[in-house]
C-alpha cells in the first residue's frame, strides 16, 4: 500500500508539471532536448534572423490552436508582475510565431506573424520590468548610477526574453535575474572605467581607453606638453607609437577615438598589437612627465 501511495504521488506531481508547461506527459521525454529539432542557419535566415526554438509540439495538427493567433488563454493576471507560468506561456506562444514566419512565403502571412512575435516579446518584457529594478537596487544600494542602469538593463531584459526557452523548465524570474546580474557586473565595470579616463590625464593611463566626445575638454598645460612629444620632428616616441597615440585618444581631427581593432586595420597590426604599442608609448610618456622625486 505504501509502494501504490508513494507511486501515486508521482504521478499527481508529474501530472501538475505537465499542466504548468502546457504539454503532455506521455509525449515528453525523458531527455528535454530530444524533444526539439535542429535551426539551421537557413532557418534562422528565413525568421529575419530572431532566435527561436522548434519544440516537438509546434508540429502537432492542434498546435495552431494552442500556440497560434486566436490562443489568448492564460495571459491574464492580476497585479503588475507577470508570474512564470503565464511568462512561460507567452514564451512558449513567442517562439511558435518565429517558427510559422520562418516557414511562410507570403508577405502578408509573415507581417502577421512577425506582429505576433514582437506582441508576445513586449508582454513579457513590460509584466517582468520589475526584475530590472530588483536587480538595480540589489546591485546599486546606494542609488548611483541607477537611472543609467535601468535604461541598460531594458535591453538586457529583451534580449533575455528573445533567448529564454520555456520548455526546458527553467523558471524565466530566475534565468533573467542571473542575466541581469552579470550585465550589471560588466556595465558598471564598463561606466568605472570611462569615469577614470574622463578624470584622469593620459599619462597616467598605461592600458586605458580614450575619452569619448562628451567628456573633451579644451588642452591644459599636460597635452600641451603631450603635443611636443608627438611632433614628427620629436624623437622620443616612434612613428607608429605616435600614429597609435594620435587614433586611439582622438588627438588630431578625428571626431571619434579609434578603437583597438580599428586602429590595426588601418596599421596592418593585430589588435594585441596596437595595445602593446599604445603600452608602451604611454610609458614612455608617463617616463619624462613625471617629475623625478627629491631626496631631503
Amino acid at each position: 500500500m505504501a509502494t501504490t501511495a508513494r507511486k501515486g504521488s508521482t504521478v499527481s506531481v508529474n501530472s501538475e508539471v505537465s499542466l504548468l508547461s502546457g504539454t503532455s506527459l506521455t509525449s515528453v521525454p525523458k531527455d528535454p532536448k530530444a524533444a526539439f529539432r535542429k535551426v539551421t542557419p537557413e532557418m534562422r535566415q528565413a525568421a529575419d534572423g530572431f532566435y527561436f526554438v522548434i519544440h516537438e509540439s509546434f508540429l502537432k495538427p492542434n498546435a495552431l490552436k494552442t500556440y497560434g493567433l486566436e490562443s489568448s488563454a492564460g495571459e491574464t493576471y492580476p497585479g503588475s508582475f507577470m508570474p512564470d507560468e503565464i511568462t512561460r506561456t507567452c514564451a512558449q506562444r513567442m517562439h511558435y510565431a518565429v517558427y510559422r514566419l520562418h516557414r511562410e512565403k507570403n508577405e502578408k502571412a509573415r507581417k502577421m506573424w512577425r506582429d505576433r512575435f514582437y506582441q508576445m516579446r513586449d508582454r513579457i518584457v513590460l509584466g517582468n520590468r520589475k526584475l530590472i529594478f530588483r536587480a538595480v537596487r540589489r546591485w546599486t544600494p546606494n542609488g548611483l548610477m541607477a537611472d543609467d542602469l535601468v535604461g541598460d538593463c531594458h535591453i538586457v531584459l529583451i534580449q533575455a526574453v528573445s533567448a529564454f526557452n520555456p520548455f526546458l523548465g527553467i523558471r524565466f524570474s530566475t534565468y533573467a535575474f542571473t542575466c541581469l546580474m552579470r550585465a550589471l557586473s560588466r556595465l558598471s565595470q564598463k561606466m568605472q572605467g570611462d569615469k577614470l579616463s574622463r578624470s584622469m590625464p593620459l599619462d597616467s593611463l598605461p592600458d586605458g581607453e580614450p575619452r569619448d566626445d562628451a567628456s573633451y575638454q579644451s588642452p591644459g598645460l599636460g597635452m600641451r606638453q603631450i603635443d611636443v612629444f608627438l611632433q614628427e620632428s620629436h624623437t622620443l616616441l616612434t612613428p607608429r607609437e605616435k600614429r597609435v597615440l594620435t587614433s586611439r585618444f582622438c588627438l588630431d581631427e578625428r571626431s571619434k577615438a579609434g578603437t583597438l581593432e580599428q586602429v590595426g586595420a588601418e596599421l596592418g597590426l593585430s589588435k594585441e598589437r596596437v595595445r602593446q604599442v599604445q603600452s608602451s608609448a604611454l610609458a614612455k610618456l608617463k617616463t619624462v612627465l613625471t617629475p623625478p622625486e627629491r631626496n631631503d
